[in-house]
């Protein structure tokens, strides 16, 4: 765990250097540690956006860049931390500690279990410089420790996704450790376990295979699906609440509702375009809450399979993206040169059309960029329209 002064010197005024070429060049600095060095300004280099509290640190040490890559964001950490709260809480499956780190801050108690001797010191030099006492570090097999650990008030695992091989896997049972099946060993540890899933699994299909479902958060980050949460509660399941969550930097959009609301409603559909565009956010897509959306925001869709909306009326608070509509145009080749004859590059994006947006950026002759969104899809007539958007 030791890096000299002036190794870590060296990484800080290197900070912003191209790995590679420093490696090439390491023979120029023989009282550094290279190896260690490239590694940590690789590691800096990942955390600057995806951990900046841990950035800002200067005794912060990384790993290679697998854990780096497949830790949660310190914005996803810090929003699952508040999903759950009490005296104890174990992290089962502790990687690289950023989800630990986070939960500290609402938990008396934290114990970060990992079977990784090499992360498992790692946590412990982290924890340690960023203040965070209240952390123990366990060196052991996840199984092991639960078969033989005293209950607390909530357990956390994020169980690998990733077969002996190193290929992705998503179905639950196929993780390690197999939240299925140990589903009764968990419970017979705590009443709350909260599980993190690819975000590529069903969701519905989880909620099947693991009781006591009481909450799922389906959280993106910038418009992309990145992690599916389930909260199971023994002592409160008796309606599943679906959250659909977009977190930016600054700002984020939240949309809830219940699985047989979506099942219950009936969708408005347009019979022709009005002043505004509506596409939900990624959470919401991954949550298939497409009816819900059109009778809670009064919205229409555009088509079964478009997932686009519209409305005569401005919906400020619509979980998604929002656009002016600045007209639209058939797929006909004479209509579009008209349509588009003062563009040179838009923002194109495909929804239940037949050409790709890559294929169509050579048709339309268009570069990629710029102010203009056109959005090609399908209407409930069945016609392919291209919808050119300004963004609110």
């Amino acid at each position: 765990m030791f890096i000299s002064e002036e190794t870590k010197k060296f990484i800080l005024d290197h900070i912003d250097d191209d790995v590679f070429t420093l490696g090439f060049h390491a023979s120029r600095y023989p009282e550094i540690d290279m190896p260690t060095a490239v590694v940590q300004i690789e590691g800096r280099q990942k955390a600057k956006n995806k951990l900046p509290s841990w950035y800002s640190n200067p005794d912060v040490i990384y790993p290679p860049h697998l854990a780096l890559e497949q830790c949660s964001s310190e914005l996803t950490a810090e929003y699952k931390a508040k999903l759950v709260g009490g005296n104890t809480l174990v992290d089962l499956t502790g990687g690289l500690g950023v989800d630990s780190s986070c939960f500290a801050k609402q938990f008396d108690h934290i114990v970060y279990v990992e079977r990784q001797e090499r992360l498992c010191q790692l946590a412990a030099h982290n924890f340690e410089a960023l203040g965070l006492h209240n952390i123990d570090t366990v060196n052991t097999d996840a199984l092991e420790y639960l078969q033989e650990m005293n209950p607390v008030d909530v357990i956390y695992v994020d169980p690998a996704r990733r077969n002996s091989q190193g290929g992705k896997v998503f179905a639950v049972s196929d993780c390690e450790p197999n939240i299925v099946g140990i589903h009764d060993l968990l419970f017979s540890k705590s009443n709350r376990i909260l599980v993190k899933l690819s975000p590529m699994l069903d969701v519905y299909a989880a909620m099947q295979q693991l009781k006591y479902s009481s909450e799922v958060h389906i959280v993106s980050v910038g418009g992309e699906c990145k992690e599916l949460l389930l909260l199971l509660d023994r002592n409160n399941c008796d309606s599943v609440s679906i959250h659909c969550i977009n977190l930016n930097k600054n700002s984020s959009q939240s949309f809830v509702f219940c699985r047989d609301e979506e099942i219950s409603s009936t969708c408005r559909f347009a019979s022709d375009l009005n002043h505004y565009l509506y596409e939900p956010n990624a959470s919401v897509l991954k949550a298939g809450a497409f009816k819900v959306l059109s009778v809670r925001f009064g919205i229409e869709k555009l088509h079964p399979n478009s997932h686009l909306y519209t409305s005569d009326k401005l919906i400020p608070d619509f979980p998604g993206k929002i656009f002016r509509v600045c007209g639209y145009s058939s797929f006909n080749k004479k209509d579009l040169s008209l349509f588009l004859k003062d563009m040179n590059k838009a923002n194109i994006c495909v929804r239940n059309f037949p050409v790709a947006a890559a294929e169509l950026h050579k048709r339309l002759h268009l570069s990629d960029g710029g102010n203009d969104f056109l959005y090609a899809t399908t209407l409930q007539n069945g016609q392919h329209v291209i919808i050119r958007g300004e963004k609110l």
